[in-house]
């Protein structure tokens, strides 16, 4: 069996500021050009913490006075054998700061982190620390520079590949929280369930979303939509989302694509900005329904129902005029969309 290999990580505090360690310098180095923290390979017989005031010491000329161990953190990368690092913090030490042969250092505003070259798993991390999260456990999946697996003590965490504007992958994987902490734009695929209306126009399945979802919880929302997951595709997304929230069996042909929206929004939940960009794959799907017949998920959904388009369409742009979202979090754009779609005959009669 590949032998793992130990290391540590340490990120020394001062005034607001973290040391920072800009891998330049050599010219064959699986990090090169990315920054990072201090630290490096256990040696035979040490300590996490022997290894952590040797590496700091050799890279910085500081010693450590005072630290933290914070997590454990476990990669594992095609072609490589896995690596338990041993996560630290530090807010004092002694001594005068040296050049470093593994690259350059420089204290970083803790506020400016998120936009050096950093790996997208050390992100996840840097968020940890940056909350004070209790010690952790992270495992972080690579292939290549790109993100395939993380999970939180023991938990998956979702990843979102981010897009452009056209729809397509732009190659980066992000993970969910961040991608909504910088509002970058992703996939996600949203399903309007329709049927002919009493009086000539039609009807909407809205769904309300659970009180405990992280963001608009209790507002009415696509009648199924979810975020399309790093390594899925738009209509695979849409027709597991149909099952899982509302128990219903959709087969590819079932669903009728109609367009691509490009939708921004932000709000505040929790104490914390939201930033939505999605590239949503819209679909219409128009079999019959009958509402007793649904499996709601209740983490995701509060209760569905039928309801006028008309009506939907006015309250929404009544929102739309006062700028936020108070019963619907839907896009008006899209909404309008879907009416001008359904009024050209495309329901089942």
């Amino acid at each position: 069996m590949e032998k793992s290999v130990l290391t540590t990580l340490c990120y020394i505090e001062k005034d607001g500021k973290y040391l920072m360690l800009h891998r330049v310098k050599k010219q064959k180095d699986v990090n090169k050009d990315k920054w990072i923290g201090i630290g490096g390979h256990f040696e035979k017989g040490e300590s996490p913490e022997e290894c952590l005031l040797r590496e700091v010491k050799e890279e910085t000329g500081l010693t450590l006075t005072g630290f933290s161990f914070r997590g454990l953190v476990a990669f594992s990368a095609l072609g490589w054998p896995t690596e338990y690092m041993c996560l630290y913090t530090a807010d004092s030490f002694e001594g005068v700061l040296t050049d470093c042969e593994e690259g350059i250092l420089e204290w970083v505003p803790k506020e400016n982190l998120m936009s050096l070259n950093l790996w997208e798993g050390d992100k996840i991390f840097f968020k940890l620390l940056l909350e004070n999260a209790p010690f952790f456990s992270l495992k972080l999946s690579y292939d290549g520079d790109r993100l395939k697996e993380a999970a939180l003590n023991g938990k998956p965490m979702e990843l979102l590949a981010l897009r452009r504007e056209d729809g397509s992958e732009t190659g980066l994987v992000r993970e969910r929280s961040l991608v909504h902490e910088n509002g970058d734009l992703h996939g996600t695929s949203h399903v309007w369930i329709v049927r002919p209306g009493e009086t000539g126009s039609f009807q909407l399945l809205l769904q309300k979303r659970s009180l405990r979802k992280d963001s608009y919880p209790g507002c009415y929302d696509i009648s199924s939509a979810g975020h399309v997951p790093a390594g899925s595709s738009y209509l695979d997304s849409a027709l597991r989302e149909l099952e899982e929230e509302l128990g219903i069996k959709a087969k590819p042909e079932d669903l009728k694509e109609a367009f691509l929206h490009l939708g921004y929004a932000e709000a505040e939940f929790h104490g914390k900005p939201f930033k939505n960009a999605e590239a949503s794959m819209v679909y219409l799907y128009d079999k019959p329904v009958e509402l007793a017949d649904l499996s709601l998920q209740k983490a995701e959904v509060e209760e569905v129902c039928w309801m006028e388009y008309d009506k939907v369409l006015a309250e929404v742009r009544q929102e739309a005029e006062r700028g936020r979202a108070e019963k619907y979090c839907i896009f008006l754009e899209e909404l309008e969309k879907i009416g001008e779609i359904c009024r050209q005959g495309i329901l089942r009669r």
